[in-house]
């Protein structure tokens, strides 16, 4: 009976006074506990990010275990085990012992999360600083950690870095803008063959390549002047810095953010192999897969069509593949992946596969989000999971990637953001209600390309996507259209 309602045994034995103080002083925990559960808003989930509330947590956790164990052996002693016979007591001592050391179990659980939590945090993040985030001065009396900004743009970057591999490049490249108050998301995709890449005036790669990024062809007539290349020539490059190296994550947000005329706030990297291992972890991703895809140097594996759970290595090769299929269609298969993860990675999944995602998660992460403000991105994404995310991509024939329409690029970007801030919270209709301000924090808009071709028609289906394409050329769709 201690275990689940400690004091019992004291009453039991006739020490009513101690039986009744424990007994009242685990109510008023309990009652503590379930007040909290149920009036915890989302900052609550961030704030437990917090490495004071982690260590907090590891030690209450510990305390409480051993004051439990403490209490079952101790109630066990006074109920006199000794007027029992010989064979009684081994019994007797013997369930006692497992269920003090069982209770505390929970605690243990509790205890190892936070500490592997706090072990995977410090390795993704650097230690808090004063970084600038959203806002420009994030001061301790601040009330409003976003510094006035409607929106957040994180660009989250998929990359396939490996022990034989020189660099990083960016085979995936997405601009989240999410709307601080409702969640609401706009993932703006660009292409990785987007040529002739402009950058913004402050960069040093402006004064380099003044007409666009462009290198010789290499003998077969491949190229790697491309967007995915511009964090790995930044990083090969440190003389163009002044010498300054590791300047490829700030390049890329630049020339992004001069791109699309936003500001972009932060950067995500992750191994787009290591995903496969996070998708492993989750127990497979619910995909449908609308045509068989293949892949393999020799065209050896096969991703069969249908709706299934795939495992990581499979899920991965459905977005990567580029046998019989271009890089816009993968760009849509990537869309499916991404929805998929966000509908599928719910936090009960998450907490019972927590041991085998954080050991996945290892070395598969960068990024230069300050520590401190997982406080407040933490309940942002739980919006982003309940809110209208749309995604709208840069490809043909919207956009020419060859020789692309810069000031079509962002006109169609700040667009879509301008959309995103007028949608309902939820919901799956149409965009309503009065035209919102993006705040994007927008910079000046790049000049189009010497020798640009001309606009795409504002009627036409846009590029296809992996099931069928939308009727308007640019337009932001859900994330989720097109896969089942």
């Amino acid at each position: 009976m201690s275990a689940i309602a400690p004091g019992a045994a004291h009453l039991r034995a006739g020490r009513r006074r101690t039986g009744l103080a424990i007994l009242a002083a685990y109510l008023v925990v309990v009652a503590a506990l379930l007040v909290v559960a149920l009036t915890a808003d989302a900052g609550m989930a961030g704030r437990l990010l917090d490495p004071s509330w982690l260590r907090a947590i590891t030690a209450a956790a510990g305390l409480a275990a051993v004051a439990w164990f403490a209490l079952l052996v101790r109630s066990y002693v006074i109920m006199r085990p000794g007027r029992l016979s010989q064979r009684g007591q081994i019994v007797s001592g013997v369930l006692a012992g497992t269920l003090a050391v069982a209770v505390t179990m929970p605690f243990a659980v509790v205890a190892q999360y936070v500490m592997v939590s706090q072990d995977t945090l410090d390795s993704v993040f650097d230690t808090p600083s004063v970084t600038a985030a959203a806002g420009q001065n994030q001061g301790p009396k601040s009330t409003d950690p976003w510094e006035g900004k409607k929106r957040v743009n994180v660009l989250l970057l998929g990359g396939d870095w490996q022990p034989d591999r020189v660099g990083v490049r960016t085979d995936s490249i997405n601009l989240a803008s999410v709307d601080v108050r409702t969640g609401n998301t706009v993932l703006l995709s660009l292409p990785r063959n987007l040529e002739n890449v402009r950058f913004p005036p402050e960069s040093p790669l402006r004064r380099h390549f003044p007409n666009g990024f462009r290198l010789p062809a290499n003998p077969d007539g491949s190229r790697e002047d491309l967007l995915f290349s511009v964090w790995e020539y930044a990083e090969t490059h440190p003389e163009l810095f002044g010498g300054r190296k590791g300047m490829g994550p700030e390049t890329l947000k630049q020339t992004i953010g001069y791109t699309l005329g936003v500001k972009v706030d932060w950067y995500a990297l992750v191994n787009m192999w290591g995903l496969a291992r996070i998708i492993d972890a989750l127990g497979g991703l619910t995909l449908t897969v609308p045509t068989d895809v293949v892949f393999g140097k020799y065209n050896e594996g096969l991703v069969k069509a249908g709706t299934r759970k795939l495992r990581g290595a499979d899920a991965m090769w459905f977005a990567r593949s580029r046998t019989n299929s271009d890089d816009y269609t993968r760009m849509g298969r990537q869309r499916c992946v991404l929805d998929a993860l966000l509908q599928q990675a719910d936090p009960a999944t998450v907490l019972l596969r927590f041991n085998q995602l954080i050991k996945a998660s290892k070395g598969m992460f960068r990024t230069d989000i300050p520590r401190p403000m997982l406080e407040h991105l933490v309940p942002l994404a739980l919006k982003v999971q309940n809110a209208q995310v749309t995604s709208v991509q840069f490809v043909p024939p919207v956009i020419n990637t060859g020789y692309p329409d810069w000031a079509k690029i962002r006109r169609l970007a700040v667009r879509a953001i301008r959309d995103s801030a007028a949608s309902p919270a939820k919901g799956t209709g149409q965009a309503g209600g009065p035209t919102a301000s993006p705040g994007t924090g927008a910079t000046p808009a790049p000049r189009a390309s010497a020798g640009a071709t001309p606009k795409a028609s504002a009627t036409g289906e846009r590029g296809r996507t992996p099931s069928q394409a939308t009727p308007t050329p640019g337009a932001a769709k859900r994330l989720g259209d097109g896969c089942s």
